[in-house]
């Protein structure tokens, strides 16, 4: 015979809910799912549920256990203290159909945007070969099972709703990076779609998609990492800008931005105001890129190329939302074991002495007075 347990479940729609209260059978070996059809089985019928394979594979229980975003079918039990009451919500990052069940109809948005593999040109279907170090290069990333916990506890979707146009997430970041290490892609734009189209400069590498990742998947450290470092040797590198001067004139490679490749994508008009779609081939901006801002406007985009800035859609930052007592809320989870190692590295200590700090005023240009 198993043992009572207590359980606390968000039960409500897009209009609101709350929590409720449950008292169910536990038995030895079972995950959270097992209780949540339980508790469907016998006191509530209706409550609403995602799931499929029940091994970790599809990604379809996803939900938030105890604050933590985590599989249903893959949490145990036993993890839990017996007198511990878990609480069970949905994903917070995406709306509430119903009790557990979320929209996440945003996440199949920006992989419809995403541009698929392109094979080469002159090598038909079935005469692809591949090095085994090209094949697990990139296999830790095809081991996604799109779960969506990562999008779920990336703040920068999570806490800014205005963000979500201009941001892919870190689930098709590391598509990207994917298909960028792939050796028979033939698009040569990928880490400049990703920086200027997907939104990669907003990722400051937190490490938490790593941190729930149930594929473990070093999401971070093995593909966004390495995309920010290529986007920069590609446009920062003093050499490399040296080079576009000399042989290229200084031209930025062109993006489904510039080029068109984009099937379908809707765009911001930028100084013309107002909004215009575009489908691959018909429609050609020309011209230059820049990153910043991920204006759509060829003309925009030639101004920003020559220091002028006027007209352009740039990402204004939001101020942290604070309480009446003006104090930022524990929104973020908390852990039982130690964070990242530092970026500083182990000898630093706090706060760093004012010689060894680079710090640049946003007035620093302005004529003194």
């Amino acid at each position: 015979m198993g043992s009572k347990r207590q359980f606390r479940i968000w039960r409500g729609d897009e209009t609101g809910g709350d929590l409720k209260d449950y008292t169910v059978e536990v038995n030895e070996g079972e995950v959270v799912l097992d209780v949540i059809h339980r508790l469907q089985a016998t006191e509530a019928p209706d409550l609403a549920c995602r799931w499929n394979c029940k091994a970790g594979k599809c990604g379809s229980c996803s939900m938030e256990i105890n604050g933590k975003p985590r599989l249903g079918c893959m949490t145990r039990m036993s993890t839990f203290e017996e007198s511990e009451t878990v609480t069970v919500t949905p994903l917070r990052t995406f709306p509430v159909i119903r009790d557990l069940v979320t929209d996440v109809s945003f996440n199949y948005e920006k992989a419809r945007e995403t541009p698929a593999f392109a094979p080469p040109a002159d090598v038909a279907p079935g005469d692809y070969r591949m090095q085994q170090v090209d094949v697990e290069r990139s296999q830790e990333f095809r081991k996604c099972i799109e779960c969506f916990l990562c999008q779920n506890v990336c703040h920068v979707i999570r806490d800014h709703e205005e963000n979500k146009p201009a941001f892919s997430g870190p689930r098709f970041f590391i598509r990207a990076a994917e298909l960028d290490m792939h050796p028979l892609d033939a698009r040569t734009d990928r880490r400049e779609y990703a920086q200027s189209d997907m939104g990669l400069g907003f990722c400051n590498i937190t490490k938490c998609c790593t941190e729930v990742c149930p594929e473990h998947i070093k999401i971070t450290d093995n593909g966004i990492i390495p995309m920010k470092e290529r986007v920069v040797d590609r446009r920062y590198d003093p050499l490399v800008w040296l080079g576009n001067k000399i042989f290229r004139r200084g031209q930025v490679p062109q993006t489904s931005a510039t080029s068109g490749h984009s099937s379908g994508a809707v765009t911001s008009g930028g100084a013309h105001g107002g909004a215009h779609a575009h489908s691959g081939g018909t429609h050609s901006h020309g011209g230059v890129h820049s990153h910043a801002g991920g204006s759509h406007d060829s003309a925009a985009e030639r101004q920003a190329q020559q220091g002028v800035n006027w007209h352009r859609e740039v990402p204004h930052p939001t101020a942290p939302a604070v309480d009446a007592n003006g104090k930022l809320p524990l929104t973020e989870l908390t852990f039982n074991r130690a964070a990242a190692p530092s970026p500083f590295g182990d000898d630093v200590t706090f706060p760093l002495p004012p010689e060894h700090l680079n710090f640049a005023h946003p007035q620093q240009d302005e004529p003194k007075h």
